[in-house]
C-alpha cells in the first residue's frame, strides 16, 4: 500500500468518499487479529470499482486500510451512531454478525486506538475536507456522495432483508431537501427495493460535512452487496448484477452533478 488515502481529483463539485473499501492492515496488526478477524469480512467489497468511471468529474477520497484497523466513518471521540443499537466501535471489537475478532488480550488500548485515530482517520478526513473546499472555491457548492455497501442480511445489525437502495441524510439535515428528493427519486424509479432515512440514516461523515446553510451537501448511499456482488467469502463481484445496478448510481450522479451546476442550490448565498 502506498498510502493511508488515496485521492484521485476531479473538476466538478461532487465528491465521493469511501471509507471503507480498503483492505489493507498493517502485518503488526493482523497477527493480533484472530482467525475471524483476518477474514475481514466487513469491507465494502469492490465499492471504488462499483463507481468507477460514472462521472469523471468526480473526486474520489478512498481510505485504503481496513475498517478493523480504524473506522474512517466513526466519531472520533468514539460517541455511537445509533445509540442504543447495536454498531461497531471507532476500532471494532467485533464483527458485523457481534463476532470476536481480536485473539484474546490483543484488542487495542486506548492509548492504541489515539495513535490510529492519527495515523488513518485524521489523514483520511483531511483529504476529504479538502476535496469539498476544493469544489465549494470552484462551483460555489459541494456535495460529498458517501458510497457504502453492506450484506443484505445481518441479524446482529437490523432484521429482515436490507433494501438494495438505502438512502441517508440524517432525517434531511446533511443536504438540501431537492438533493435527497432527486437522489431517492433515482432509487424509486429503479425497480429495486429503496428507503430514506431507514437503519441507515447517515454515517459519522455524512453528518459531519453535511451543512446545507454553508453550500456543503453530504448524503449516504448504502447498497446491499447482494446487488453487485457474492455475499460470501471470497467475496466475488457479480458482472450482470453490477451491470444492471451501475446506469442507477450513474444517474444519481448525473442528477446531482447538473443540480450543482446550474446555480440553483447557491442562489440567495453570498
Amino acid at each position: 500500500m502506498s498510502a493511508v488515502v488515496e485521492v484521485l481529483q476531479g473538476d466538478g463539485p461532487i465528491v465521493l468518499g469511501q471509507p471503507h473499501g480498503g483492505t489493507h492492515v498493517p502485518a503488526p496488526i493482523m497477527a493480533r487479529l484472530n482467525a475471524n478477524g483476518q477474514g475481514l469480512a466487513d469491507a465494502d467489497w469492490h465499492i471504488a470499482r462499483l463507481y468507477e468511471g460514472l462521472l469523471p468529474s468526480t473526486t474520489v477520497v478512498r481510505a485504503n486500510v481496513h475498517r478493523y484497523v480504524i473506522d474512517a466513518n466513526r466519531d472520533p471521540s468514539g460517541a455511537s451512531l445509533y445509540p442504543g443499537k447495536n454498531t461497531t466501535t471507532l476500532v471494532p471489537l467485533t464483527d458485523f454478525d457481534g463476532r470476536a475478532i481480536w485473539r484474546d488480550g490483543q484488542a487495542p488500548s486506548a492509548d492504541e486506538i489515539a495513535g490510529r485515530r492519527a495515523a488513518y482517520h485524521a489523514p483520511y478526513h483531511a483529504a476529504v475536507q479538502a476535496a469539498l473546499a476544493r469544489a465549494k472555491d470552484r462551483h460555489g457548492i459541494a456535495i460529498l456522495f458517501d458510497c457504502h455497501s453492506i450484506r443484505s442480511t445481518i441479524p446482529y445489525l437490523f432484521e429482515g432483508v436490507l433494501p438494495v437502495f438505502n438512502t441517508g441524510t440524517d432525517g434531511g439535515r446533511t443536504c438540501a431537501q431537492v438533493i435527497e428528493a432527486a437522489v431517492h427519486g433515482v432509487a424509486r424509479q429503479s425497480g429495486q427495493s429503496h428507503v430514506l432515512n431507514g437503519r441507515f440514516k447517515g454515517g459519522w461523515t455524512t453528518r459531519h460535512y453535511g451543512r446545507p446553510d454553508t453550500g456543503v451537501h453530504a448524503i449516504q448511499m448504502e447498497i446491499a452487496q447482494r446487488a453487485y456482488m457474492h455475499e460470501a467469502a471470497p467475496w466475488r463481484w457479480d458482472g450482470p448484477r453490477a451491470a444492471a445496478l451501475r446506469p442507477h448510481l450513474k444517474t444519481m450522479l448525473d442528477t446531482l452533478n447538473t443540480l450543482a451546476l446550474s446555480g440553483a442550490l447557491t442562489e440567495g448565498k453570498d
